[in-house]
């Protein structure tokens, strides 16, 4: 079984082949998880595709049809754990192996002050950002280990998982949940990689799609749906986004690179390194804590 290091060397990049392997996509209805579906499909891949939206799920499978692919798809909710494992043992009994898993779902959550947030805004966004993401994962692994050599884990965090925007944007949610998909992505890296298996944590910027208004379908459990401001600075921002399928076909190179972070607009990366300079700078203080 191959050992992959951590690190290659300078100007060194390993290409591996996903053609005619399989991949189940979560939140593939839309967005990003479209895109990964369509630049996935492109390079010869089978899709099982999962989303609650069921009627956009329909529309998305005619599109593959249309395009000679034949996709599974599956109207369930990341929450769900028996629903994704059904969906994932589906996919592989169909295609017969599963080879990447997507855990791609997620939405914007409650936009505003923390003081101000609720219990039940709380447990939407992290029972679909964060637990419906190790849902996900749990699903599909039993799968993805009887090939690791030959598997992928790509988790969707966020560039708000890498940073808290100044001034305050009410991320203080969304930035909770997508900085957990980091540091569970990096603890995957750890425990799989010296088995072959590929973890990328993609870290997208401003992508156009309408994740800021999830919150028009918010379950009744959580509260019901709510509205966004139309003058959300992201939404608007949205709307001149990367398209999604730039950011599938930039996952697929990841995964065919091995690459952990994945990482799509350079231009926060001054907020970033200010992050990890005050870091440093604690290392540098804490001996002053101890006198």
């Amino acid at each position: 079984m191959p050992v992959f290091p951590l690190c290659r060397p300078p100007g060194v990049i390993t290409i591996r082949s996903y053609n005619n392997k399989v991949a189940f996509i979560t939140g593939a209805a839309a967005g990003i998880g479209l895109g990964m579906a369509r630049a996935f499909a492109a390079k010869g891949m089978k899709l099982g595709l999962a989303d609650m939206d069921a009627g956009k799920l329909a529309e998305v499978k005619q599109l593959f049809a249309e395009l000679g692919h034949d996709v599974l798809v599956f109207p369930v909710d990341v929450a769900n754990r028996d629903e994704l494992k059904q969906a994932a043992a589906a996919v592989a009994a169909r295609f017969g192996a599963l080879h990447v898993v997507c855990a791609n779902a997620g939405v914007s959550g409650y936009i505003g002050p923390l003081q101000e947030g609720t219990d039940k805004d709380w447990d939407w966004i992290i029972d679909v950002n964060l637990k419906g993401t190790v849902n996900t994962i749990q699903a599909a692994l039993p799968h993805l280990m009887l090939n690791p050599e030959q598997s992928h884990i790509v988790l969707t965090s966020s560039i708000s998982g890498l940073r808290v925007y100044e001034p305050s944007r009410g991320q203080g949610m969304y930035n909770t949940t997508k900085y957990a998909l980091v540091g569970l992505g990096e603890a995957l890296h750890a425990d799989l990689h010296h088995l072959g298996m590929g973890v990328s944590i993609l870290c997208p910027g401003v992508v156009n799609t309408d994740i800021s208004n999830s919150g028009r379908h918010r379950p009744a459990r959580y509260g019901g749906p709510f509205e966004v401001k139309g003058d959300f600075v992201l939404a608007k921002a949205a709307k001149n986004g990367t398209d999604p399928l730039e950011f599938g076909q930039w996952v697929m190179k990841a995964m065919e690179q091995d690459q952990l972070h994945v990482i799509t607009h350079p231009e926060d990366r001054p907020i970033i390194e200010a992050r990890h300079k005050r870091i440093l700078q604690a290392f540098d203080a804490c001996e002053s804590l101890k006198k």
